[in-house]
């Protein structure tokens, strides 16, 4: 629940930067969209959990399996962390999979599912942000032409209130994954401790993951709000809806077929296909990159900090 917390808060951006950026919504109407969408959105993300609970590690039976889980957590958090820190959209999604391959690495008498990992997350890791990139652009430029006689001052506010439906849609694709994952990761733990049989989700594990979440989510992430919202491209908000709109049609997409993709990676490279269509210059490449290397460094950092999270706590869980 702690990463899951800290999820909350860190990933909050991703629903609501754009229309807290375009005035669309204010911070805590929409900090409060995201919370509720966040834990509508978890109940419709099984088949997500089910690829993170089994499909991505085998760790040990009983107390030692609970250790890795534990130290796999605690490399997620810390990352999580230190991106916040520094107002860097990462993904907490590849930092909960990397504590994951961190922690069993080093541990007897387990398994890391590396062909699981490649088809189920690495590829969609890449794939979805080019995705949403081509997509962005291209929905974006429909919504010119299709609106291209229309007033401008009408066409702002209407995409205004617009944005409260594609904010909603994106806090629900949200659900969908990182809450999804977070309840892979209870079943994971409760299956290893020999609490709980089998890959269903207990009514409960909806009800807590789904409602720390959404406290997490409403606690806010201003750093990274102000980092998609306002640093990478400067948004309107036919900009904000198409984005949105195309973000949360990916995730929806995904959490269909059961990949655990990144909101985060999902929603900029979006908010960047969208901005594109302005002008290429209009995407501030030098905070792109430096979110792009984020990416880049989450699975092998989070990765470092749980096998070493591993080994200091592992006499604990003998």
């Amino acid at each position: 629940m702690g990463f899951n917390y800290t999820n909350g808060f860190h990933d909050a951006a991703n629903a609501i930067a754009t229309s807290v950026s375009t005035r669309a919504l204010t911070p805590r109407v929409a900090l409060g969209v995201a919370a509720v969408g966040n834990l509508v959105g978890s109940f419709f993300g099984a088949k997500v959990a089910s690829t993170v609970g089994k499909g991505i590690i085998d760790p040990p039976t009983g107390t030692k399996g609970l250790g890795v889980v534990l130290a796999a957590l605690v490399g997620a958090i810390v990352w999580n962390l230190i991106t916040w820190y520094f107002g860097i959209p990462s993904s907490s999604s590849h930092a909960l999979v990397g504590g994951l391959v961190g922690a069993t690495f080093f541990a007897p008498h387990s398994q890391i599912f590396w062909k699981g990992i490649y088809e189920k997350v690495v590829v969609p890791m890449v794939v979805s942000p080019i995705v949403g990139l081509i997509l962005g652009f291209i929905v974006m430029l429909a919504v010119m032409w299709l609106f291209r006689r229309g007033n401008p001052g009408i066409l702002s506010r209407g995409f205004r209130h617009a944005q409260t439906l594609s904010a909603t849609a994106m806090a629900l694709g949200h659900g969908m994954q990182d809450a999804a994952k977070t309840m892979g990761i209870v079943v994971l733990a409760l299956v290893t401790g020999g609490f709980h049989k089998g890959a269903s989700i207990p009514v409960w594990v909806y009800f807590l993951t789904a409602g720390v979440m959404a406290l997490g989510t409403y606690g806010g992430g201003w750093r990274i709000i102000r980092t998609l919202g306002r640093k990478v491209i400067d948004l309107d908000p036919p900009q904000g809806f198409a984005a949105e709109a195309t973000a949360s049609a990916v995730l929806y997409l995904a959490a269909w077929k059961g990949l655990p993709i990144s909101t985060t990676h999902t929603i900029t490279s979006s908010i960047m296909g969208v901005g594109s269509t302005k002008r290429v210059t209009a995407v501030r490449w030098n905070v792109a990159g430096n979110i792009v290397v984020a990416w880049v460094l989450t699975f092998p950092a989070a990765a470092a900090v749980a096998a070493v999270a591993y080994f200091v706590i592992r006499p604990l869980f003998n």
